[in-house]
């Protein structure tokens, strides 16, 4: 799957170098989903103060639901309704270096479009 358009808002995230270390390392592990909901917590940890939790339900490659919904860390400001990606474990923290933020899973870009071999992915349809 080659994601072709992806926005991000955090300029010194390692994501944004294409031949860092850390950015291959989070590349294997992205997972595209839908941002499908907010979680909000009154009482947590202090290092989350001011992080937004938001609902993702993982999708397929034709851009269908698999799987049970996660709750990830938003660290490019994604909103209700659209195509994300994400990645999980120790990877999921490095947007936010150089603090340690707690967090097993992080939305790290929002997907415009998605190309696959003889196959349309289209972000757009299924925003809803």
């Amino acid at each position: 799957m080659w994601l072709t358009s992806i926005r991000s808002t955090k300029p010194n995230s390692p994501l944004r170098g294409e031949d860092s270390t850390a950015h291959r390392a989070a590349v294997n592990d992205m997972q595209i989903g839908r941002v499908i909901g907010t979680v909000v917590c009154t009482i947590k940890t202090p290092s989350l103060t001011g992080q937004k939790l938001l609902l993702v339900q993982p999708l397929d490659r034709t851009g269908r639901d698999k799987g049970r919904p996660l709750v990830a860390l938003d660290a490019v400001g994604a909103g209700a309704g659209e195509t994300i990606y994400w990645c999980r474990g120790r990877e999921a923290t490095f947007p936010f270096l150089p603090e340690e933020i707690p967090t097993e899973a992080t939305i790290v870009g929002i997907v415009d479009s998605v190309n696959i071999p003889g196959e349309r992915f289209d972000a757009a349809r299924l925003e809803s």
